[in-house]
């Protein structure tokens, strides 16, 4: 007589469990998977890593002492960024501003270094990276609406950079400039500036 085969029930696996095989099973076999856990895990590393690592900053350089002094063309010239101090002085619509600060545009190496030691109101009014090489330009071939684009520039330029003095024409003479007129010009843009708002 033979005895009865007794089947054992099959216990199902816990759902948990299958879900993590499956997915690790995914992650192996799939290489596209493999590929993305990788990038993941790297990222997520470097992420960490240069969150908690020191990173050593540079104090900036001191700021340089500001001018204010009137210059001819010839004497911008001389502040293109090539200097020892690396100082940047551009002019738009007779006026020099001292750039300094955008060095990374207006020096040497940045998308508008033609305009560093420059008048860089022609190129601006026509939308052009180039300054004139003239003596003085007086920008009377301009029509309003290049004009218009040079005021606004100019007025840009005013908000953003510290002013240094005027462009001079030929034969014009420089204003001399003390300490006390030079507050008085501080002073009186800055009331200009509040009614204008």
């Amino acid at each position: 007589m033979s005895v009865p085969e007794t089947k054992i029930p099959e216990t199902p696996e816990p759902e948990s469990s299958s879900f993590v095989s499956n997915l690790i099973s995914e992650i192996v076999y799939s290489p596209v998977n493999l590929l993305l856990t990788v990038i993941i895990v790297v990222l997520v590393y470097k992420i960490l890593k240069s969150k908690f690592s020191k990173v050593s900053v540079e104090a900036p350089p001191p700021p340089l002492p500001k001018i204010r002094k009137d210059m001819t063309v010839a004497e911008l010239k001389q502040y293109d960024g090539t200097q020892p101090d690396g100082r940047v002085l551009v002019a738009v619509n007779g006026w020099i501003f001292d750039v300094t600060r955008g060095r990374r545009f207006y020096g040497p190496g940045g998308p508008y270094a033609a305009f560093g030691g420059k008048d860089a109101s022609r190129g601006l009014a026509t939308f052009s990276v180039t300054s004139s090489d003239k003596e003085y330009d007086d920008l009377s071939d301009l029509n309003s609406m290049e004009m218009d684009s040079v005021k606004e520039w100019e007025a840009q330029f005013r908000e953003k950079y510290d002013l240094v003095g005027r462009l001079l024409k030929p034969g014009e003479e420089p204003t001399n400039y003390s300490d006390e007129e030079q507050e008085e010009t501080e002073n009186a843009d800055h009331s200009h500036d509040k009614k204008e708002k």
